[in-house]
């Protein structure tokens, strides 16, 4: 995966002014001008991509609730076509879509992405990343003909890199120096990292040669490119 500049991505889009992981939240972060977004996948019990963080809501599994209820519940969480609508109002704005996943049995939720992302003009401007190592195998598996990069914010987990049909690594910043970001790329991966809020932190990740930087703070991250 090649890109023209390193990309700054909105985590979540831009938290600090809207609700996190929201369409207002999106469009915030893209208006600013960064980028592209990063968001998180979650499926539901009948078969949605719905855009949420963590695995429960109010106590129960996002899995475990259909989306009638989740709209009840929680109406500013949107899905995927959703986002997928905003993107194409941004013609130029990347997506690194997160599939949230734990290790063990699938319930679908790999598939019904590969589905989501065939029928999207724009997945071109997508890659899907993962702390699920079964999840990336699965969706390589599934030929989803979009990169995929592992999260991970322990260094153990690089030893991984090597065993998965891997474009890309996404090391939380801290695990990152010269020498690692150049180790990275030279096994071919596109190195992006999170969460990363102030412009001179920024800067010197620009410096080392990352391809990509997720902030919750989208005047920061441009701070660092000017």
């Amino acid at each position: 995966m090649i890109f023209t500049k390193p990309l700054l991505l909105g985590h979540r889009g831009s938290p600090h002014q809207a609700k996190e992981n929201t369409l207002e939240s999106f469009r915030r972060a893209l208006e600013a001008g960064l980028d592209g977004l990063e968001l998180d996948l979650h499926r539901t019990r009948d078969g949605v991509l719905a855009i949420y963080h963590d695995f429960e809501l109010e106590g129960q599994a996002i899995a475990s609730l259909d989306w009638p209820t989740l709209q009840q519940r929680a109406p500013w969480m949107p899905r995927l076509e959703q986002v997928f609508e905003l993107a194409q109002e941004f013609p130029q704005a990347w997506l690194n879509l997160e599939l949230k996943s734990q290790p063990g049995p699938s319930d679908g939720r790999e598939a019904l992405l590969v589905q989501a992302l065939q029928a999207w003009p724009g997945r071109a401007r997508a890659w899907i990343s993962s702390f699920d190592p079964l999840a990336l195998i699965r969706l390589h598996r599934l030929k989803v003909g979009v990169p995929l990069a592992l999260l991970y914010s322990e260094p153990e987990m690089e030893e991984l890199l090597t065993c998965l049909p891997l474009q890309g690594a996404h090391p939380e910043f801290v695990l990152l120096n010269p020498a690692r970001v150049a180790q990275l790329k030279a096994k071919g991966l596109f190195v992006a990292t999170w969460t990363v809020n102030r412009a001179s932190t920024a800067r010197e990740l620009l410096d080392w040669g990352v391809d990509g930087i997720i902030g919750d703070l989208p005047q920061e991250l441009l701070a660092a490119r000017r």
